[in-house]
Formats: structure tokens, C-alpha cells, sequence
């Protein structure tokens, strides 16, 4: 089965997350098939905390990708801002 998931990236204390594409076998961190955004809970100044590539992964979703719990409320999120 092939999942949309968050991978954790980045040092102690200070998470970067990356939205990948990946088998749900794999390790969160280990091989994926495409990155198709980031998120970045802790961005200052004019860093953009989310940063998601909607057309991919609605491309990912149509062919049976599963978003997690998470990820699906990063995308409600991200789908309210305006483009």
C-alpha cells in the first residue's frame, strides 16, 4: 500500500517534516517514491510553514495513496489559504 506520510528531518528540538510518497513497508525516513511538500512547524520571519504541491498529490490519490491522519489535516490547512 502506498502512503502519504510526514518524514522527520532536521536537529533536536527543531523538526522539519518533508511530505513524502512511500511504501508503507519502508521506514518513515528511508526510501520514498516522490517528495511533494514540506512543513516546517517552527518557520520565522518569511519562511512558509507549508508548502504542499497539491497537484501531485491529488495525482497520488486518484491512483490509491493514502494520506495519514496528519497529513490530511495539513492538507484542510493548506487548501483554506488563499493562492
Amino acid at each position: 500500500m502506498v502512503v502519504i506520510r510526514l518524514a522527520r528531518f532536521g536537529q533536536t528540538h527543531r523538526p522539519y517534516y518533508r511530505v513524502t510518497v512511500a511504501d508503507q513497508r519502508r521506514a518513515a525516513t528511508g526510501k520514498y517514491l516522490e517528495v511533494v511538500g514540506t512543513y516546517n512547524p517552527f518557520a520565522k520571519g518569511k519562511e512558509q510553514p507549508l508548502d504542499l504541491k497539491m497537484d501531485r498529490i491529488n495525482d497520488w490519490v486518484k491512483k490509491g495513496a493514502q494520506p495519514t491522519r496528519t497529513v490530511k489535516s495539513l492538507i484542510k490547512k493548506f487548501d483554506g489559504k488563499p493562492a
